[in-house]
């Protein structure tokens, strides 16, 4: 687990590195979403849960701020119970759940913004937000389903 959290943390600190600019405040690729789609695949929910939550706090800690962490912590929960419970129904593959997970975290950052600014004027962002989740999204399911078969095959879960 100390590993996959290390991972998580690189990731996300290679992000911050990348100039990554859509010229959309806000929008990034979440590389580390990688780990918490993989480790859902391979442990569960409760090991993909941990690592979700204390690679939010500990890069809003290394790399931002308190408010990086409360918009990022909430991102991650309503993304962490959609993918779950897509997960779960065993309908969708890696895909389907990492663009889940895209695309409620930007939704449940801007609820954040909502409540934290005192307008619900900025729900006109909501198209943009769905877009780039779900394509940032698609993006990592497709890693996602590239490394799960490798990984599956070394039986990593048994390591973690």
């Amino acid at each position: 687990m100390g590993v996959c959290l290390t991972l998580a943390l690189i990731l996300s600190y290679v992000e911050s590195l990348i100039p990554f600019n859509f010229g959309i405040p806000g929008v990034k690729l979440g590389l580390a979403n990688l780990c918490v789609v993989v480790l859902l695949y391979l442990c569960g929910w409760r090991e993909a849960l941990t690592i979700d939550l204390l690679r939010v706090i500990l890069a809003g800690f290394i790399f931002g701020n308190l408010s990086m962490i409360i918009y990022s912590l909430a991102g991650a929960v309503l993304s962490f119970v959609c993918m779950t419970l897509v997960h779960k129904t065993g309908r969708f593959g890696p895909m389907g759940v990492s663009l889940t997970g895209g695309v409620t975290h930007n939704i449940g950052q801007l609820m954040v913004a909502v409540f934290v600014l005192g307008t619900t004027r900025i729900v006109y962002y909501v198209p943009v937000l769905i877009i780039s989740g779900a394509l940032t999204g698609a993006l990592l399911g497709i890693i996602a389903s590239l490394v799960l078969p490798v990984l599956k095959k070394i039986n990593l879960s048994k390591q973690i």
